[in-house]
């Protein structure tokens, strides 16, 4: 019986990281749809969304099913409800993958207001965010959980310079830019959401591990 328990926990955690994965590409196509004003490319992300949100409801279904007949306890108990709640972050990622490529399709029409160049370095930062936190879940790793963590402060910082530059440099100056200013802000707004997530479940990487809570007291990570 525990075998195959541990056989069911190994599954539900490949299908985290393919959910994972998932949503981590998704990010990449829509940034590179925005580089390029693909309006094709932006709506393939758009389209391949429904892939996440199935995942999530069959790892959502799993974990309930493995929480009624199983009843499994401590570190196992934490696996299984963590899993469910990352799985809520991934899809909110993908989501906001999503958003990105909707800003692209308003944008298509129109060049860009200006070269793209903190907008990337904020994807890198997400992407890196996720990548590194799916690794930490995988690996038990609270350390890298906890760099992840430290990691959303430059992602702060660098959503705050995008926003300064576009109102600042442009849109005070020529009210006429705002047409493609505010889709810029948003794409901004959205990759400095998915930095959140990403924390998210860092913090969660931790309390599954060491059963320590961390949300809300970032600071406190130190010392997991």
């Amino acid at each position: 019986m525990q075998r195959h328990f541990d056989q069911e926990l190994e599954e539900l955690k490949k299908e985290l990281l393919r959910m994972g994965s998932l949503a981590e590409a998704a990010i990449n196509e829509a940034v590179e749809a925005l580089r390029s004003l693909d309006g094709k490319r932006a709506q393939t992300v758009i389209n391949n969304d429904s892939v996440v949100d199935a995942l999530e409801n069959t790892i959502d279904e799993k974990c309930l099913d493995l929480l009624a007949l199983q009843q499994p306890m401590a570190v196992d108990l934490r696996f299984v409800t963590m899993v469910m709640q990352i799985s809520t972050d991934i899809e909110r990622i993908a989501d906001l993958a999503v958003d990105i490529a909707q800003r692209v399709l308003e944008l298509v029409d129109k060049p860009l207001l200006k070269p793209l160049v903190d907008i990337p370095s904020l994807s890198t930062v997400a992407q890196k965010m996720v990548k590194e936190v799916l690794t930490a879940f995988v690996n038990k790793d609270t350390a890298l959980a906890q760099q992840v963590i430290a990691c959303d402060a430059q992602a702060d910082e660098l959503r705050n310079k995008i926003a300064r530059e576009l109102i600042e440099d442009y849109m005070m100056k020529d009210s006429l830019t705002a047409p493609r200013a505010v889709p810029l802000l948003l794409v901004s707004r959205h990759l400095e959401r998915i930095c959140d997530h990403a924390t998210n479940i860092a913090e969660d990487v931790i309390f599954m591990v060491s059963a320590r809570v961390v949300k809300h007291h970032g600071e406190k990570a130190d010392n997991v």
